[in-house]
């Protein structure tokens, strides 16, 4: 089973949100910590938030944070909400769904794999937050340390222009 792009983005921005709990943060900083498009993720947060998982804060100094406690916020049901249907496979257009039992096991099987990610919560994907923060400020530690650079080759680029 794979799961759609916007339910990896829900819970990566979850898991980025849970390891920031001290302040707000903006889209544009989830997209660039991840690599991901700023305009999609702005559909996942505004689905986020109109779930509770998520809350958002108008204004100047406005942004986004978690709408509830990590240990409040199940997997499986973000899951659940993310996710358009659970349909393995197309049994509805089979001739021989009606006497197949690869639609039983499927559904046995979609059963086992939500009752798992029921189980868990996001703060026990938090469990190691300060190597999740960790990882994200060596990233804006780098991307700051190559912005001379990047500046520098842009210079250059210019001077070779003119």
């Amino acid at each position: 089973m794979k799961l759609t792009l916007f339910t990896d983005y829900a819970m990566r921005t979850l898991l980025y949100l849970g390891a920031r709990p001290e302040r707000l943060c903006s889209i544009g900083e989830v997209a660039k910590a991840y690599r991901i498009s700023q305009n999609h993720l702005m559909k996942v947060v505004v689905e986020l938030v109109r779930s509770g998982h998520v809350e958002s804060v108008r204004g100047r100094s406005g942004g986004i944070r978690l709408g509830m406690p990590p240990e409040e916020i199940n997997v499986g049901a973000v899951v659940r909400h993310t996710e358009d249907g659970f349909d393995l496979v197309d049994c509805g257009s089979c001739i021989v769904a009606p006497a197949c039992g690869l639609t039983g096991v499927l559904k046995e099987a979609l059963g086992a794999f939500m009752a798992v990610l029921d189980r868990y919560t996001l703060a026990d994907l938090l469990a190691k937050r300060g190597d999740i923060a960790a990882i994200f400020a060596s990233q804006e530690i780098s991307a700051l340390d190559a912005a001379p650079i990047r500046k520098r080759r842009q210079e250059l680029a210019l001077q070779k222009e003119a």
